[in-house]
C-alpha cells in the first residue's frame, strides 16, 4: 500500500525560503510560520507537510481552569521554571473573540510581560473564532509548528469557559486545571468532563479561605471516581490505639479525602490518580511541587505507554478534523450546491420532502465535488 501523497503537491518557491529560514532556527521564520498556519493562508498544508518529520518531541501541557483562576500567572511562573532549567517555551493562549475586530483581547501577553522579553519563549495568543469548544480549530497545528521549531514545552492556556476545559486534553499530553476557592460551590465546579480529564489539580490562592476544604472535595471525588471512599475504614469509636493498624485507621476516618486517595490507589495501584496541589501562583509558592507532578506524569505516561496512545488519539483526530473541514469548505463555498439547496427550499416548506432526504440527495451529487483535485496553489504562496 503506498503512502497518501501531500496535499497540492511541492512548496512555493517562497515557502521554501520560509522552510530554509525556519529550519536555521530564525525566530522570525517560527513567527511567519505559525501566522501563515494559524491564518490558513495558501499552502499552510504543504508547509505543515514539511515539517511533519520534525514534530512529536515536544511535550504538550493543557492549562484550564474558569475565569479569575491565576492560570496566566501559573502559566507564566511555570515558564520561568523551565527556562531557569535551560528548557525553551512555547506558550499558546486563547483568548476570547474580540466581537469588534474578530482577534484576540491579547490580555494573557500583557499577563505574561515577565517572560515575554526571553528570547527562549514564544507566545502567541490566538482568538477562539466563534469554536464551540473554545479553542481555535488551528491551535494544534500553531502547536506543531512549535514542535517542529525545537521547542521543549509547550503551555496551552484556555479561554477556560464553554467545551474549552475538555478541547484542551484532546491537544495535550497532560492537563492541568486549575481551580480557586472563589470558584462557587466547589462541587459545582468539578464537572464530571473536568474531573475526567484533570491529570494534576491546583488550587491556587491557596492562602484564602476555603482552599483547604477544595482540596478535601476533590480528593473524595477523586477517591469515589476510583473506589469506594470508605472501604476499609471502621468508625474511630473504640478503637485501640496502641496497635499501628489501629492508629493509621483512626487517621484514614479523621482524614476521608485521603481514605479516598488510598482507596483508589489500593483499587488500581497502576493507574494515575491526579495530585491535588497548593498553589499560591502569585508569589511563586508551590510552583516547584507543581512542576515535578508534572514530570511524574509525564514519566508515568511514557512507562505505561500511555504518551504513544494519547498522541496516536491525536494524530488521528486531526485526520477526522481536516476532513469535516475540506468537506465543509468544498460544500458550502461551492455557489452551485448553494443553488441547489435554494431550490429544494419550496418543497420542504410545502411538506413535499425532508431535510434528511434533500442532505441524502445532496450527497448522492457530491461525489465528484468533495472527491476531486485540489484548488491549484496561489503562484508566489
Amino acid at each position: 500500500m503506498t503512502a497518501p501523497s501531500e496535499a497540492g503537491g511541492g512548496l512555493s518557491v517562497a515557502m521554501q525560503r520560509l522552510l530554509t529560514a525556519f529550519a536555521g532556527g530564525a525566530p522570525a521564520a517560527l513567527a511567519r510560520a505559525v501566522s501563515v498556519v494559524e491564518d490558513h493562508r495558501p499552502g499552510f498544508d504543504r508547509l505543515l507537510a514539511a515539517l511533519h518529520p520534525r514534530m512529536g518531541r515536544a511535550r504538550r501541557i493543557g492549562i484550564t481552569g474558569p475565569p479569575g483562576a491565576g492560570k496566566s500567572t501559573t502559566t507564566t511562573q511555570l515558564t520561568a521554571a523551565y527556562r531557569a532549567r535551560g528548557l525553551r517555551v512555547g506558550i499558546v493562549a486563547v483568548d476570547p473573540t474580540s466581537p469588534f475586530t474578530g482577534g484576540a483581547l491579547l490580555g494573557d501577553r500583557i499577563r505574561m510581560e515577565s517572560v515575554a522579553l526571553d528570547p527562549g519563549v514564544f507566545i502567541r495568543s490566538m482568538a477562539t473564532r466563534g469554536s464551540l469548544g473554545g479553542l481555535a480549530t488551528a491551535t494544534r497545528e500553531v502547536c506543531d509548528v512549535l514542535d517542529a521549531h525545537g521547542v521543549d514545552v509547550i503551555l496551552i492556556e484556555t479561554v477556560g469557559v464553554g467545551q474549552s476545559e475538555l478541547d484542551v486534553a484532546r491537544a495535550a499530553d497532560t492537563t492541568l486545571v486549575v481551580l480557586v476557592p472563589e470558584s462557587g460551590d466547589s462541587i459545582q465546579t468539578l464537572k464530571a468532563g473536568v474531573m475526567e480529564i484533570a491529570d494534576v489539580f491546583a488550587v491556587n490562592k491557596a492562602d484564602r479561605p476555603g482552599a483547604d476544604r477544595l482540596r478535601t472535595d476533590i480528593e473524595l471525588m477523586l477517591g469515589m471516581r476510583g473506589g469506594d471512599a470508605s472501604h476499609g475504614v471502621p468508625a474511630h469509636h473504640g478503637v485501640d490505639l496502641r496497635g499501628a493498624a489501629d492508629r493509621e485507621a483512626l487517621r484514614m476516618a479523621l482524614n476521608p479525602a485521603r481514605a479516598a486517595r488510598a482507596a483508589a490507589h489500593a483499587e488500581a495501584p497502576t493507574q494515575w490518580v491526579p495530585p491535588v496541589l497548593r498553589l499560591v501562583a502569585a508569589q511563586g509558592e508551590g510552583i516547584e511541587a507543581l512542576v515535578d507532578a508534572l514530570d511524574r506524569h509525564h514519566r508515568h505516561l511514557v512507562a505505561s505507554g500511555h504518551l504513544q496512545e494519547r498522541r496516536r488519539r491525536r494524530l488521528r483526530e486531526r485526520v477526522m478534523e481536516v476532513v469535516e473541514q475540506q468537506l465543509r469548505q468544498r460544500l458550502w463555498r461551492d455557489p452551485g450546491t448553494m443553488a441547489w439547496i435554494d431550490d429544494q427550499l419550496p418543497a420542504m416548506e410545502a411538506g413535499a420532502v425532508a431535510p434528511y432526504a434533500v442532505a441524502g440527495a445532496l450527497r448522492a451529487r457530491s461525489g465528484e465535488l468533495l472527491t476531486g483535485a485540489d484548488p491549484a496553489p496561489i503562484p508566489g504562496a
